[in-house]
Protein backbone atom coordinates (compact mmCIF):
# COMPACT_ATOMS: atom_id res chain seq x y z
CA UNK A 1 0.00 0.00 0.00
CA UNK A 2 3.02 2.57 0.81
CA UNK A 3 4.64 1.56 -2.70
CA UNK A 4 1.08 2.31 -4.30
CA UNK A 5 0.76 5.54 -2.10
CA UNK A 6 4.18 7.18 -3.36
CA UNK A 7 3.15 6.12 -6.81
CA UNK A 8 -0.26 8.20 -7.13
CA UNK A 9 1.17 10.97 -4.64
CA UNK A 10 3.70 11.41 -7.18
CA UNK A 11 0.95 11.14 -9.60
CA UNK A 12 -1.02 13.48 -8.29
CA UNK A 13 0.96 16.11 -7.48
CA UNK A 14 2.75 16.58 -11.06
CA UNK A 15 -0.58 16.49 -12.34
CA UNK A 16 -1.91 19.09 -10.53
CA UNK A 17 1.01 21.38 -10.51
CA UNK A 18 1.79 20.58 -14.59
CA UNK A 19 -2.56 21.92 -14.61
CA UNK A 20 -1.80 24.99 -12.88
CA UNK A 21 1.06 25.72 -14.83
CA UNK A 22 -0.80 25.01 -18.04
CA UNK A 23 -3.69 27.50 -17.19
CA UNK A 24 -1.93 30.28 -15.89
CA UNK A 25 -1.35 31.42 -19.44
CA UNK A 26 -4.87 31.08 -20.28
CA UNK A 27 -5.82 32.80 -17.27
CA UNK A 28 -3.87 35.28 -17.91
CA UNK A 29 -5.34 35.99 -21.28
CA UNK A 30 -8.76 35.81 -19.88
CA UNK A 31 -7.92 38.26 -17.06
CA UNK A 32 -6.40 40.96 -20.12
CA UNK A 33 -10.26 40.78 -21.83
CA UNK A 34 -10.19 37.86 -23.95
CA UNK A 35 -9.39 40.53 -26.52
CA UNK A 36 -5.59 39.53 -27.42
CA UNK A 37 -3.85 37.89 -30.38
CA UNK A 38 -0.32 37.65 -30.72
CA UNK A 39 1.59 37.50 -33.81
CA UNK A 40 4.68 35.33 -34.23
CA UNK A 41 7.49 34.31 -36.93
CA UNK A 42 7.85 31.12 -38.39
CA UNK A 43 5.04 28.74 -40.11
CA UNK A 44 1.90 28.42 -38.19
CA UNK A 45 3.07 24.60 -37.28
CA UNK A 46 6.35 26.49 -35.40
CA UNK A 47 4.83 29.53 -34.05
CA UNK A 48 3.79 27.35 -31.47
CA UNK A 49 6.24 25.17 -30.40
CA UNK A 50 9.55 23.60 -31.77
CA UNK A 51 10.41 19.84 -30.53
CA UNK A 52 13.41 21.09 -28.56
CA UNK A 53 10.55 22.98 -25.90
CA UNK A 54 12.14 26.22 -26.60
CA UNK A 55 9.62 29.53 -26.75
CA UNK A 56 8.68 30.88 -29.89
CA UNK A 57 10.57 33.77 -29.01
CA UNK A 58 13.72 31.82 -28.18
CA UNK A 59 13.29 30.03 -31.28
CA UNK A 60 13.24 32.53 -34.14
CA UNK A 61 15.40 35.20 -32.37
CA UNK A 62 17.97 35.29 -34.94
CA UNK A 63 15.25 34.36 -38.13
CA UNK A 64 12.65 36.42 -37.41
CA UNK A 65 10.37 36.66 -40.41
CA UNK A 66 8.14 39.45 -39.10
CA UNK A 67 8.70 43.57 -40.06
CA UNK A 68 8.58 47.18 -39.63
CA UNK A 69 6.14 47.61 -42.63
CA UNK A 70 4.04 43.90 -40.51
CA UNK A 71 3.47 46.56 -37.50
CA UNK A 72 2.59 49.46 -40.12
CA UNK A 73 -0.19 47.27 -41.85
CA UNK A 74 -1.23 45.93 -38.62
CA UNK A 75 -1.92 49.62 -37.01
CA UNK A 76 -4.00 50.08 -39.99
CA UNK A 77 -6.52 47.19 -39.53
CA UNK A 78 -9.94 48.15 -38.51
CA UNK A 79 -11.00 47.09 -34.97
CA UNK A 80 -7.54 47.39 -33.59
CA UNK A 81 -6.66 49.33 -30.80
CA UNK A 82 -3.33 48.70 -29.87
CA UNK A 83 -0.20 47.07 -31.53
CA UNK A 84 2.90 46.39 -29.19
CA UNK A 85 5.92 44.82 -31.42
CA UNK A 86 7.97 42.81 -29.07
CA UNK A 87 12.08 42.67 -29.49
CA UNK A 88 13.74 40.39 -27.18
CA UNK A 89 17.81 41.44 -26.16
CA UNK A 90 19.86 39.76 -24.00
CA UNK A 91 22.15 41.91 -21.93
CA UNK A 92 24.09 43.41 -19.25
CA UNK A 93 22.46 46.10 -16.86
CA UNK A 94 24.69 47.85 -15.23
CA UNK A 95 24.83 51.19 -12.72
CA UNK A 96 28.17 53.52 -12.32
CA UNK A 97 29.06 51.43 -9.68
CA UNK A 98 27.74 47.83 -8.70
CA UNK A 99 28.18 44.42 -11.00
CA UNK A 100 26.25 44.18 -14.54
CA UNK A 101 22.92 41.99 -14.30
CA UNK A 102 22.24 39.86 -16.84
CA UNK A 103 18.56 40.45 -17.85
CA UNK A 104 16.23 40.90 -21.22
CA UNK A 105 15.94 43.63 -22.71
CA UNK A 106 12.41 44.45 -24.26
CA UNK A 107 12.30 46.93 -27.71
CA UNK A 108 8.25 48.06 -27.90
CA UNK A 109 6.31 50.80 -27.93
CA UNK A 110 4.26 52.61 -25.29
CA UNK A 111 1.26 50.48 -26.21
CA UNK A 112 2.86 47.47 -24.23
CA UNK A 113 1.56 48.77 -21.30
CA UNK A 114 -1.77 47.96 -22.94
CA UNK A 115 -1.76 44.51 -24.45
CA UNK A 116 0.14 43.41 -21.40
CA UNK A 117 -2.03 45.38 -18.63
CA UNK A 118 1.64 46.85 -16.99
CA UNK A 119 1.17 48.42 -14.18
CA UNK A 120 3.72 51.27 -13.04
CA UNK A 121 5.03 51.29 -9.56
CA UNK A 122 5.90 55.19 -9.77
CA UNK A 123 7.00 57.19 -12.46
CA UNK A 124 5.43 56.61 -16.79
CA UNK A 125 5.88 54.15 -19.24
CA UNK A 126 7.85 55.12 -22.79
CA UNK A 127 6.52 58.69 -24.69
CA UNK A 128 7.35 58.62 -28.37
CA UNK A 129 7.87 62.75 -26.80
CA UNK A 130 10.92 61.80 -24.48
CA UNK A 131 14.20 61.00 -25.46
CA UNK A 132 14.39 57.38 -27.24
CA UNK A 133 17.01 56.43 -24.17
CA UNK A 134 14.62 56.17 -21.69
CA UNK A 135 13.74 52.96 -19.93
CA UNK A 136 10.62 51.25 -17.77
CA UNK A 137 12.52 48.80 -15.71
CA UNK A 138 10.81 45.82 -13.21
CA UNK A 139 10.93 46.23 -9.70
CA UNK A 140 13.18 43.34 -9.20
CA UNK A 141 15.66 44.68 -11.66
CA UNK A 142 15.86 48.22 -9.96
CA UNK A 143 16.80 45.67 -6.59
CA UNK A 144 19.43 43.82 -8.27
CA UNK A 145 21.06 46.76 -9.71
CA UNK A 146 20.54 49.30 -7.10
CA UNK A 147 19.34 47.90 -4.17
CA UNK A 148 16.16 49.55 -3.92
CA UNK A 149 12.92 49.88 -5.98
CA UNK A 150 13.19 53.39 -5.76
CA UNK A 151 15.47 53.95 -8.91
CA UNK A 152 13.35 57.07 -10.99
CA UNK A 153 15.86 59.15 -12.41
CA UNK A 154 18.95 56.80 -12.61
CA UNK A 155 21.07 55.97 -14.90
CA UNK A 156 21.65 52.97 -16.21
CA UNK A 157 23.94 51.68 -18.93
CA UNK A 158 22.68 48.64 -21.67
CA UNK A 159 25.29 47.51 -24.35
CA UNK A 160 27.03 50.81 -23.64
CA UNK A 161 24.48 53.42 -24.00
CA UNK A 162 23.42 55.33 -21.02
CA UNK A 163 19.17 54.92 -20.94
CA UNK A 164 17.57 57.09 -18.25
CA UNK A 165 14.76 54.92 -15.81
CA UNK A 166 11.32 57.14 -15.87
CA UNK A 167 9.47 54.42 -14.69
CA UNK A 168 9.35 51.30 -12.15
CA UNK A 169 6.81 48.64 -13.25
CA UNK A 170 4.59 46.79 -10.27
CA UNK A 171 5.33 43.34 -9.31
CA UNK A 172 3.61 41.25 -11.53
CA UNK A 173 4.84 38.04 -10.29
CA UNK A 174 4.40 35.99 -13.06
CA UNK A 175 7.85 35.30 -14.66
CA UNK A 176 5.08 32.36 -16.78
CA UNK A 177 3.26 34.55 -19.28
CA UNK A 178 2.35 34.28 -22.77
CA UNK A 179 5.21 37.06 -24.13
CA UNK A 180 8.02 34.55 -22.20
CA UNK A 181 9.68 37.08 -20.57
CA UNK A 182 9.65 37.91 -16.46
CA UNK A 183 8.51 41.66 -16.33
CA UNK A 184 9.36 41.80 -12.82
CA UNK A 185 13.12 41.39 -13.89
CA UNK A 186 13.25 42.86 -17.70
CA UNK A 187 14.31 46.94 -18.98
CA UNK A 188 11.81 47.95 -21.53
CA UNK A 189 13.00 50.66 -24.06
CA UNK A 190 11.66 52.27 -27.04
CA UNK A 191 11.70 50.59 -30.34
CA UNK A 192 14.19 53.33 -31.74
CA UNK A 193 16.43 52.45 -28.42
CA UNK A 194 16.29 48.73 -29.78
CA UNK A 195 17.32 49.02 -33.31
CA UNK A 196 20.05 51.30 -32.02
CA UNK A 197 21.40 48.15 -29.85
CA UNK A 198 21.08 45.84 -32.90
CA UNK A 199 23.17 47.47 -35.40
CA UNK A 200 20.05 49.30 -37.07
CA UNK A 201 18.23 46.14 -37.54
CA UNK A 202 15.09 45.37 -35.79
CA UNK A 203 14.44 41.83 -35.06
CA UNK A 204 10.69 41.57 -34.20
CA UNK A 205 10.44 38.24 -31.96
CA UNK A 206 6.32 38.65 -31.23
CA UNK A 207 3.64 41.59 -32.13
CA UNK A 208 0.69 41.83 -29.34
CA UNK A 209 -2.54 43.09 -30.67
CA UNK A 210 -5.79 43.55 -28.86
CA UNK A 211 -9.17 44.25 -30.50
CA UNK A 212 -12.13 46.52 -29.55
CA UNK A 213 -13.73 43.96 -28.00
CA UNK A 214 -13.91 40.08 -28.14
CA UNK A 215 -16.57 40.23 -30.85
CA UNK A 216 -14.32 41.46 -33.46
CA UNK A 217 -11.49 39.20 -32.17
CA UNK A 218 -11.99 36.85 -34.91
CA UNK A 219 -12.53 38.91 -37.69
CA UNK A 220 -9.18 40.84 -36.49
CA UNK A 221 -7.69 37.54 -37.51
CA UNK A 222 -8.83 36.76 -40.04
CA UNK A 223 -7.36 40.72 -41.44
CA UNK A 224 -4.62 40.44 -39.83
CA UNK A 225 -3.89 36.93 -41.77
CA UNK A 226 -4.88 38.13 -45.06
CA UNK A 227 -2.80 41.36 -44.75
CA UNK A 228 0.13 39.89 -43.88
CA UNK A 229 -0.04 37.29 -46.00
CA UNK A 230 0.18 40.43 -48.98
CA UNK A 231 2.97 41.52 -47.19
CA UNK A 232 5.08 38.16 -47.29
CA UNK A 233 3.93 37.52 -51.02
CA UNK A 234 1.70 35.01 -50.31
CA UNK A 235 3.71 32.92 -47.74
CA UNK A 236 2.09 31.26 -44.58
CA UNK A 237 6.04 32.12 -42.62
CA UNK A 238 4.10 33.36 -39.24
CA UNK A 239 1.09 32.39 -37.11
CA UNK A 240 -1.55 34.52 -35.98
CA UNK A 241 -2.92 33.05 -32.10
CA UNK A 242 -5.11 34.17 -30.04
CA UNK A 243 -7.13 32.60 -27.15
CA UNK A 244 -5.58 28.70 -25.54
CA UNK A 245 -3.29 28.64 -29.05
CA UNK A 246 -1.43 31.65 -27.51
CA UNK A 247 -0.85 29.32 -24.03
CA UNK A 248 0.24 25.99 -26.53
CA UNK A 249 4.10 26.62 -25.97
CA UNK A 250 3.52 26.43 -22.10
CA UNK A 251 1.53 24.03 -22.09
CA UNK A 252 2.93 21.44 -23.78
CA UNK A 253 5.98 22.20 -22.34
CA UNK A 254 4.56 21.45 -19.35
CA UNK A 255 3.12 18.41 -20.68
CA UNK A 256 6.88 16.92 -21.75
CA UNK A 257 7.79 17.97 -18.12
CA UNK A 258 4.82 15.85 -16.90
CA UNK A 259 5.65 13.06 -18.85
CA UNK A 260 8.34 12.76 -18.11
CA UNK A 261 7.92 12.93 -13.92
CA UNK A 262 4.86 10.73 -14.61
CA UNK A 263 7.21 7.50 -16.04
CA UNK A 264 9.30 8.18 -12.93
CA UNK A 265 6.57 8.04 -10.64
CA UNK A 266 5.76 5.08 -12.33
CA UNK A 267 8.51 3.32 -11.44
CA UNK A 268 7.21 3.72 -7.58
CA UNK A 269 3.55 1.58 -9.00
CA UNK A 270 6.08 -0.91 -10.37
CA UNK A 271 7.30 -1.74 -6.63
CA UNK A 272 3.77 -1.25 -4.69
CA UNK A 273 2.35 -3.43 -7.68
CA UNK A 274 5.16 -6.32 -7.01
CA UNK A 275 4.45 -5.56 -3.10
CA UNK A 276 0.84 -6.59 -3.67
CA UNK A 277 1.68 -9.60 -5.57
CA UNK A 278 4.40 -11.16 -3.47
CA UNK A 279 1.90 -10.15 -0.13
CA UNK A 280 -1.32 -11.81 -2.09
CA UNK A 281 1.39 -15.55 -2.90
CA UNK A 282 2.20 -15.11 1.06
CA UNK A 283 -1.57 -15.03 2.13
CA UNK A 284 -2.59 -17.80 -0.72
CA UNK A 285 0.02 -19.99 0.62
CA UNK A 286 -0.90 -19.26 4.89
CA UNK A 287 -4.92 -19.83 3.76
CA UNK A 288 -4.61 -22.93 1.68
CA UNK A 289 -6.86 -25.29 4.11
CA UNK A 290 -9.58 -22.39 3.87
CA UNK A 291 -9.19 -22.26 -0.01
CA UNK A 292 -10.11 -26.01 0.61
CA UNK A 293 -12.35 -25.75 2.90
CA UNK A 294 -14.69 -23.29 0.45
CA UNK A 295 -14.01 -25.42 -2.77
CA UNK A 296 -15.23 -28.38 -0.57
CA UNK A 297 -18.77 -27.05 -0.40
CA UNK A 298 -18.91 -25.87 -3.64
CA UNK A 299 -17.19 -22.64 -4.84
CA UNK A 300 -16.11 -22.61 -7.95
CA UNK A 301 -13.15 -21.32 -9.48
CA UNK A 302 -14.43 -17.96 -10.52
CA UNK A 303 -15.62 -17.38 -6.97
CA UNK A 304 -11.94 -17.93 -5.26
CA UNK A 305 -10.47 -15.79 -7.71
CA UNK A 306 -12.74 -13.06 -7.47
CA UNK A 307 -12.01 -13.45 -3.17
CA UNK A 308 -8.90 -12.28 -3.74
CA UNK A 309 -8.91 -9.99 -6.73
CA UNK A 310 -10.96 -7.89 -4.31
CA UNK A 311 -8.39 -8.02 -1.32
CA UNK A 312 -5.89 -7.39 -3.95
CA UNK A 313 -7.82 -3.68 -5.08
CA UNK A 314 -8.81 -3.39 -1.55
CA UNK A 315 -5.05 -3.01 -0.91
CA UNK A 316 -4.24 -0.92 -4.30
CA UNK A 317 -7.52 1.24 -4.22
CA UNK A 318 -6.89 1.59 -0.19
CA UNK A 319 -3.10 2.94 -1.07
CA UNK A 320 -4.79 5.02 -3.93
CA UNK A 321 -7.08 6.85 -1.89
CA UNK A 322 -3.89 7.73 0.37
CA UNK A 323 -1.32 8.59 -2.26
CA UNK A 324 -4.21 11.09 -3.68
CA UNK A 325 -4.95 12.67 -0.83
CA UNK A 326 -0.68 13.48 -0.11
CA UNK A 327 -0.05 14.40 -3.40
CA UNK A 328 -2.81 17.24 -2.98
CA UNK A 329 -0.92 18.24 0.31
CA UNK A 330 2.49 18.30 -1.50
CA UNK A 331 0.97 20.28 -4.54
CA UNK A 332 -0.24 22.86 -2.04
CA UNK A 333 3.32 22.84 0.37
CA UNK A 334 5.17 23.16 -3.52
CA UNK A 335 3.01 25.89 -4.72
CA UNK A 336 3.75 28.29 -2.15
CA UNK A 337 7.29 28.45 -3.54
CA UNK A 338 5.60 28.71 -7.16
CA UNK A 339 3.55 31.75 -8.64
CA UNK A 340 0.27 29.25 -9.34
CA UNK A 341 -1.46 27.13 -7.77
CA UNK A 342 -2.41 23.54 -8.45
CA UNK A 343 -5.67 22.08 -10.37
CA UNK A 344 -8.01 20.43 -8.30
CA UNK A 345 -10.43 18.11 -11.24
CA UNK A 346 -12.07 15.23 -11.18
CA UNK A 347 -9.77 14.29 -14.10
CA UNK A 348 -6.68 13.35 -11.59
CA UNK A 349 -9.17 11.86 -9.41
CA UNK A 350 -10.31 9.49 -11.91
CA UNK A 351 -6.41 8.96 -13.67
CA UNK A 352 -5.21 8.35 -9.99
CA UNK A 353 -8.74 5.75 -9.29
CA UNK A 354 -8.09 3.50 -12.21
CA UNK A 355 -4.11 3.44 -12.05
CA UNK A 356 -5.04 2.01 -8.34
CA UNK A 357 -7.15 -0.35 -9.89
CA UNK A 358 -5.50 -1.73 -12.92
CA UNK A 359 -2.64 -2.06 -10.57
CA UNK A 360 -4.30 -3.95 -8.21
CA UNK A 361 -5.91 -6.27 -10.92
CA UNK A 362 -2.88 -7.01 -12.71
CA UNK A 363 -0.88 -7.93 -9.59
CA UNK A 364 -3.75 -9.72 -7.83
CA UNK A 365 -4.68 -12.05 -10.66
CA UNK A 366 -1.56 -14.28 -10.57
CA UNK A 367 -2.36 -14.99 -7.27
CA UNK A 368 -5.67 -15.03 -7.47
CA UNK A 369 -5.68 -17.96 -10.38
CA UNK A 370 -2.80 -19.95 -8.38
CA UNK A 371 -5.52 -19.87 -5.19
CA UNK A 372 -8.49 -21.07 -7.79
CA UNK A 373 -6.36 -23.81 -9.45
CA UNK A 374 -5.67 -25.40 -5.65
CA UNK A 375 -7.47 -28.81 -5.60
CA UNK A 376 -9.37 -29.25 -2.72
CA UNK A 377 -8.83 -32.38 -1.50
CA UNK A 378 -5.04 -31.79 -1.69
CA UNK A 379 -5.37 -28.24 -0.04
CA UNK A 380 -7.75 -30.32 2.94
CA UNK A 381 -4.65 -32.68 3.05
CA UNK A 382 -2.00 -30.00 3.53
CA UNK A 383 -1.83 -29.59 7.22
CA UNK A 384 -3.23 -32.74 8.48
Amino acid sequence: MLGIAIGIASITAILALSGGASRIVGNQIDALGGNIAVVRPGAPSNAVLNAGGQSPTQQQFASSTLTENDIDTIEEIPNITSVAPMMILSGAVKANKGTPVTTTIIASTPSLADTNNLTLREGQFLDPNLSPYTTVIGAQLSVDVFGTEDSIGKIITIRGQSFTIIGILKRDNNPINYNGVDFDSSAIISREAGRSLNQGALQIQQINLRSDSIATLDQVIIDTNKALLKNHFGEADFGVLSGDKIAEPTNRLFSVIAAATTAIAAISLLVGGIGIMNIMLVSVAERTREIGIRKALGASNADIVAQFLIESLALSIGGGIGGYVIGYILALGVSTFLPFDPVLTWGIALTAAVVSIVIGTLFGLYPAIRAARKDPIDALRQYD
